[in-house]
C-alpha cells in the first residue's frame, strides 16, 4: 500500500511503525475470508482491509477519529485470524491498537459509551472489586430483562448480567510456594485478575500438574493484570503501567536466579505479555527488560508440550471437542501442543469446524457488542455440537466463561483435564455435569 506520510509524521515511532505495517498490506483481500464480522456484516469496512484503509486516512492524514471509523474499529474482534491468513504478513494487531490509541486520544464517545468503558477499566483487573462486581450481579441477575430495556446502555448491562456465575467459585486458599532443590526447574505463574475469580481450580489444577513434573512455582509479588484488557481500549497509558507492573515483578525473580519461564493460564493474557517488549521498546528503563520478559512467557500447553509428564492415572476415553481460542492459535501461532497434551492423557480429540472463526468474547468485546458476539456464539456452538462431544476444551477464560452454559458439554481449560486424568480431583464443572470422579 503507497502512502504519504510527512518527515515530520514519521518522526514519531508509533506513526513509523504503523506506516511500515500499511505498507506491507497490498489489498489481496484474503483476509476477508477470515474475518468473522465480514462473513456476519458483509460490509467491506467491517473486514481487515476495509479497517487498515480507514486508519490509513485517519493517521495519514491527522484527523481525530470520526463516528464511522469508531463504529467499524469497535467491532474489530482483534481475533488475529486475518494475521494468520494474510500472506504479506500484515501486522494488523499493532495497527488496530494504534488505531483504537488515537481513538481515545480524539473521539468524544457517548456518555454511554465512557460509562461502561470506564467500569469495565475500573473493575475487571482488579479481583477484590470484580468479586464484589459479581457479588452484584448476583442479586441484580433476575432483573437483566428490565435492564435490556434502559435506553443505549441497557443491552450492555444484560450482557454482563448474563457472564456473571450463577455460582461463585471457591477461592484457592493462599498456600506458601514450594522449596525445592537448587537442580529442580522453577517458573513463575500469572495469577492475574479476572481467572482467578472466575475459575480458581485452573491455577490450583495447574500448579499440581507442575508439582507431578518437579517444577517449582514461584509467588511474584506485586504481579497483577497483564493489561489486556485496557490495551484493547486504547487506554495506553493504564495498560502500560499494569505492563511495567508485571515487568519489574518478574524481573526481580529472574535476577535473583534460575527461573525457566512465566506460565500463562489465559491465552489472551499469554499474546500480550509476549509482546510487552514491542509495548515497552520506547521506554528505556523498560524496554531491554520486557523484552527479557516476553522471551520467558510461555502458554501452560506451550510449556507442558516440552516436559515428559507423568503417566495417565484416569483412562476416561472422553470425547474433547478443542475449542483453539483466537488468542491462541492467531495471536500466539499454538495449535498442535493442547490437542497433543489431551490425546496423551486418553481423551479422543475432535476438531471444531469453523475453528478459525471467533467465538465472539474477545476480552470485553461480549458486553459491549454484544450482538454480533451472540451471533457468533450460536455459531460455535453449533459447530462444537457438531463432534459430539463429552466435554469441551479450551485454553482461555474468556472463553470458557462466554461459552459456559450453551452446550450440554461442559466446558473446561486444556489443564484442568490433564490434571484430572493424572489423577487429580474431578475438575468443578466435570462434577456440575455428573462426571464421575
Amino acid at each position: 500500500m503507497q502512502t504519504s506520510f510527512s518527515d515530520a509524521q514519521l518522526a514519531d515511532p508509533h506513526l513509523r511503525e504503523s506506516e511500515k505495517i500499511l505498507r506491507t498490506c497490498v489489498h489481496c483481500g484474503f483476509c476477508t475470508a477470515t474475518c468473522p464480522t465480514y462473513l456476519l456484516l458483509g460490509d467491506e469496512l467491517d473486514s481487515p482491509r476495509g479497517r487498515i484503509y480507514l486508519i490509513k486516512d485517519m493517521l495519514e492524514n491527522g484527523k481525530p477519529a470520526t463516528k464511522e471509523v469508531v463504529t467499524h474499529i469497535d467491532r474489530c474482534l482483534s481475533c488475529l485470524s486475518c494475521m494468520t491468513t494474510c500472506p504479506s504478513g500484515v501486522h494488523y494487531m499493532h495497527l488496530v491498537d494504534h488505531a483504537r490509541a488515537h481513538i481515545e486520544q480524539t473521539y468524544d464517545r457517548s456518555w454511554s459509551d465512557r460509562l461502561m468503558r470506564a467500569l469495565l477499566a475500573n473493575v475487571l483487573p482488579y479481583q477484590n472489586r470484580f468479586r464484589l462486581a459479581l457479588l452484584g450481579a448476583w442479586f441484580a441477575r433476575p432483573l437483566r430483562g428490565v435492564f435490556a430495556r434502559i435506553p443505549q446502555i441497557g443491552p450492555r448491562i444484560a450482557a454482563m448480567l448474563g457472564l456473571a456465575p450463577v455460582k461463585f467459585a471457591v477461592r484457592e486458599p493462599n498456600t506458601p510456594a514450594p522449596q525445592g532443590s537448587s537442580s529442580r526447574k522453577r517458573v513463575a505463574m500469572l495469577e492475574g485478575c479476572a481467572q482467578p475469580v472466575l475459575r480458581p481450580s485452573i491455577n490450583a489444577a495447574t500448579r499440581r500438574v507442575l508439582a507431578r513434573a518437579d517444577i517449582d512455582v514461584i509467588a511474584a509479588p506485586g504481579e497483577g493484570c497483564c493489561g489486556a484488557l485496557v490495551h484493547h481500549m486504547g487506554r495506553e497509558a493504564d495498560a502500560l503501567a499494569f505492563a511495567r507492573r508485571n515487568v519489574d515483578a518478574w524481573t526481580r525473580l529472574m535476577d535473583d536466579g534460575k527461573l525457566d519461564a512465566i506460565l500463562v493460564t489465559a491465552s489472551g493474557c499469554g499474546t500480550t505479555i509476549k509482546d510487552y517488549g514491542f509495548m515497552l521498546r520506547e521506554d528505556k528503563a523498560y524496554a531491554e527488560k520486557a523484552a527479557r520478559v516476553s522471551a520467558a512467557a510461555k502458554d501452560v500447553s506451550e510449556y507442558l508440550a516440552g516436559l515428559e509428564l507423568p503417566a495417565i492415572a484416569r483412562a476416561q476415553k472422553l470425547v474433547v471437542a478443542y475449542h483453539s481460542a483466537c488468542s491462541m492459535q492467531h495471536g500466539q501461532q499454538i495449535r498442535d501442543e493442547p490437542k497433543k497434551l489431551l490425546r496423551a492423557a486418553g481423551f479422543e480429540v475432535r476438531d471444531v469446524p469453523e475453528g478459525h472463526i471467533c467465538c465472539g468474547s474477545a476480552g470485553v468485546y461480549n458486553i459491549m457488542q454484544p450482538e454480533i458476539a451472540g451471533q457468533l456464539k450460536a455459531r460455535k456452538l453449533a459447530n462444537i455440537a457438531r463432534t459430539k462431544p463429552d466435554v469441551i476444551a479450551t485454553g482461555n477464560i474468556g472463553c470458557i466463561t462466554h461459552l459456559a452454559g450453551g452446550s450440554n458439554a461442559p466446558i473446561l481449560h486444556t489443564v484442568e483435564l490433564i490434571d484430572w486424568a493424572q489423577g487429580g480431583p474431578c475438575p468443578p464443572a466435570l462434577e456440575g455435569a455428573g462426571f464421575p470422579d
